[in-house]
């Protein structure tokens, strides 16, 4: 063969590959889900403010969500209750707003607001008429600029936080074992303490303590601003820098504590609940990221153990065989740790090791037993339709998409991530059973008197 004849060969198949390559890239091209709805992200370049807008001109509502990544979380020792401290003197009024003003000034469009914050996320709602965004927005500007902290305002908030704390001791008897659970599930102090925080750290919480705190989380480069419905994308952009460019940007946010590696050891401990009418146990598994691969699967077993009357620890335990008399969990996640969560009671100890047995055995189970297609088929199709009311209206879109970007960094498209819950299959669900549901569980009896 001379060389020419050679050359023309290895070009021919060189092309060959081109083509195969190309058409493989325009197969994966393809299958790339686009976002069920417009939703286009930007960031202010002069402070780092995340904006993500989604238009939905269904309704003349338009729903704004201003998400600051900073809980319980971010507190540290002897100053817990910072954060949901915060949380109440967002509305204490600001520089240009008086105290309790923001809520009235809402209330009087007839529109809607609420606020959350739990250990790792705090959330600020508002619903309006859409010839209202301007308004709200220059309500959440000022106080990101301007919280008026002053000492009347925090020893207000301290005290109807006290009294809250008071309150959920009085009607929760279970509290005390819950905080205690979460101290066995989560090893790190950061992760374990309660939202609420302790009476004596917030009794001590000074003007000093809630300004650098707020000086360090409150700030445009720690928060995202989202904007669902009737909206024009280039006028909401504009009134967003008018109203938020400005702002400086804050310091660094100080890195988050270490969350040790789970501890590959069964834990059983009791607590006594002197106050609460029935015995039972809070029973747990430490779970792998919720962005690894294997949190699919085990969303899925979520809903096959415990979501519905149909699901199979729920069946057993409250209608087979009527071994407790009240029964919920799933899987919880702060930051990048998760868990799996039962909290169970029972008529009496001997109703509670039984409720025990069962799970362990549903556990066994689905080590090894693939789930059979129909009932697979059942609980996707339940997670399907309750992953998409997540997004269907414009208050359930502002709020998926602030907890998701705060929670995964990352503008997470909806379509794409569905997929991959509703790609898995009896396989995965053996593989990761095996993987995570060992010898390593956290059960917390409790006792009455």
């Amino acid at each position: 063969m001379n060389k020419d004849h050679r050359l023309k060969e290895k070009f021919i198949i060189l092309c060959l590959a081109l083509l195969f390559l190309g058409s493989i890239l325009s197969i994966k091209a393809q299958d790339k889900k686009d976002f069920p709805f417009p939703v286009t992200p930007y960031i202010l370049e002069e402070n780092g403010l995340h904006v993500i807008l989604s238009e939905d001109q269904s309704l003349p509502v338009v729903s704004v969500v201003v998400a600051y990544d900073v809980g319980s979380i971010n507190e540290p020792p002897g100053k817990t209750g910072l954060a949901y401290l915060m949380e109440k003197l967002m509305f204490q009024g600001s520089e240009n707003v008086n105290r309790m003003q923001h809520m009235s000034l809402i209330n009087k469009v007839g529109g809607e607001f609420n606020a959350t914050t739990t250990e790792d996320k705090t959330i600020f709602f508002q619903r309006v008429p859409s010839n209202q965004l301007a308004q709200v927005l220059w309500l959440e500007s000022d106080r990101m600029r301007s919280l008026q902290i002053s000492a009347s305002n925090v020893e207000q908030a301290k005290q109807a936080l006290i009294e809250e704390l008071n309150r959920m001791k009085e009607s929760e008897p279970y509290l005390r074992s819950f905080w205690r659970f979460d101290q066995l599930l989560y090893s790190s102090f950061a992760y374990s303490h309660p939202v609420a925080g302790d009476e004596e750290d917030v009794k001590n919480l000074t003007v000093q303590d809630v300004t650098d705190f707020y000086r360090t989380y409150y700030v445009p480069n720690n928060a995202v601003l989202t904007i669902v419905g009737k909206i024009d994308r280039e006028k909401t952009l504009e009134d967003v820098k008018k109203y938020f460019e400005t702002i400086p940007e804050g310091k660094e946010t100080p890195l988050l504590p270490f969350a040790s590696s789970p501890v590959k050891e069964t834990i059983v401990e009791s607590i006594e609940a002197p106050f609460a009418q029935s015995p039972g146990f809070l029973f747990g598994y430490r779970l792998p990221s919720p962005s690894s691969d294997d949190f699919y699967p085990l969303s899925i077993i979520e809903y096959i153990l415990l979501e519905g009357n149909t699901s199979r620890i729920r069946k057993r335990l409250l209608k087979r065989e009527r071994t407790a008399i009240q029964l919920s969990g799933g899987i919880e996640v702060r930051k990048e740790l998760a868990v799996l969560k039962l909290f169970v009671l029972n008529n009496n100890t001997l109703m509670a090791q039984r409720s025990k047995k069962a799970i362990f055995s549903e556990l066994h189970k689905l080590k090894t037993n693939y789930v059979p297609d129909e009932e697979l088929k059942k609980f996707k199709n339940m997670f399907k339709r309750n992953y998409i009311s997540k997004y269907t209206s414009s208050q359930a879109r502002a709020l998926f998409f602030s907890e998701t970007f705060i929670t995964r960094k990352i503008l997470l498209n909806p379509s794409e991530e569905l997929e991959k819950f509703l790609a898995v299959t009896p396989f995965d669900i053996v593989r990761v059973s095996h993987k995570y549901f060992t010898a390593s569980s956290i059960i917390l009896d409790i006792k009455t008197k």
